[in-house]
């Protein structure tokens, strides 16, 4: 009987927000699984519901207004109806988040040594010596500088890289199981962003700790996870292990996301590929497929009827759409426009 080894299941998960215009459906719908030690990148536009996700698998949602449904479990645990103050022994140890900006999650007030010490406090039986000496070996493993000395300054004191390099160290002071990084280069230059990617990959694997890569550039996560799940409108479109999402893609949308990325062997001055239109207003969304008004190949059914998700041919495919673009594989060498509908599956 082979072993169990899935770290996270989420099933059936709904976050809403209470508004004065109506109910946000932010994430509809949403089950996925995660092993020990893999990586799944979670991918789409400003919108999609990716944060609300990460922070709904966390219970890290506002007490008033947000309401949650759904099964979550943890090593076979529901987490899902865990009390704050459960939930807060729950962090740390079990796991963790890397937020999008470095200078508005640390504490400007407080120096970086504090920062990272705190954590081991609240969460590790040890003094203060040994709790310091953590934290400057947590510092060095980042690739920290002068590890001692940068213990003893503040945040602002630090450069963009640097500060989200402590996130990352605050994040792993307790040895998480699973690390939420969500979007970890935003506002860093190209040669940072690969850094800091670099190194939380190599944390993955010293630690054997799963991580869930939140983005919105597929080519982020292109080479660094083991599966993607491709989110619009709060909902899955799109899901596979990350070879197979690029070689036999079908949901439009997940055509669009790639064909926006920056080629490099196109003309320096070239125009950016874009999806037109906007994503759709989560309060009252469109009949049918979310993504049919922006779809340059949506047809009446699209409009009218909501696809499922349908299981691909390659093994943990899926994708939600009834007239599927042909997949790079198949295309032909010249003839078939870049996503081109191959007919209708349903």
């Amino acid at each position: 009987m082979e072993r169990d080894d899935t770290l996270l299941q989420v099933t059936d998960l709904h976050t809403s927000f209470a508004t004065g215009r109506g109910t946000v459906r932010a994430v509809d719908g949403v089950s996925l699984t995660l092993a020990a030690g893999r990586t799944l990148g979670i991918v789409g536009e400003s919108g999609s519901g990716k944060t609300v996700l990460a922070r709904s698998i966390m219970g890290l949602l506002p007490k008033r207004g947000a309401t949650r449904t759904g099964s979550i479990r943890f090593e076979g645990q529901e987490i899902g109806e865990l009390s704050p103050k459960d939930l807060r022994d729950f962090w740390g140890r079990q796991m963790a988040m890397i937020f999008q900006d470095p200078m508005t999650s640390l504490n400007p007030v407080m120096k970086i040594g504090k920062q990272i010490t705190e954590a081991i406090h609240e969460h590790l039986e040890v003094d203060r010596s040994h709790a310091r000496e953590m934290a400057v070996a947590l510092l060095r493993s980042v690739r920290i500088p002068e590890p001692e000395r940068r213990m003893k300054e503040y945040p602002h004191q630090l450069s963009g890289g640097m500060r989200q390099r402590v996130c990352i160290a605050v994040a792993l002071a307790c040895g998480p199981a699973l690390l939420f990084a969500d979007e970890p280069t935003t506002a860093l230059d190209v040669t940072v962003q690969a850094q800091v990617l670099e190194l939380i990959a190599q944390q993955q694997r010293e630690r054997h700790m799963a991580t869930i890569m939140i983005t919105h550039d597929l080519g982020v996560v292109a080479g660094r996870a083991d599966e993607i799940a491709v989110m619009y409108a709060g909902r899955i479109v799109e899901r596979a292990p990350t070879a197979v999402l690029f070689s036999e893609l079908r949901m439009p949308y997940t055509q669009a996301l790639l064909s926006s990325i920056p080629r490099l062997d196109q003309p320096s001055h070239a125009r950016l590929s874009t999806i037109p239109g906007r994503p759709p207003n989560l309060i009252t969304p469109p009949p049918g497929c979310r993504f049919a008004p922006r779809c340059a190949f949506a047809q009446d059914r699209c409009r009218t009827e909501e696809p499922p998700l349908v299981a691909g041919d390659a093994p943990g495919h899926e994708y939600r759409c009834w007239f599927p673009v042909d997949p790079p594989s198949r295309r032909p060498a010249t003839g078939t426009p870049v996503g081109a509908p191959n007919g209708g599956e349903a």
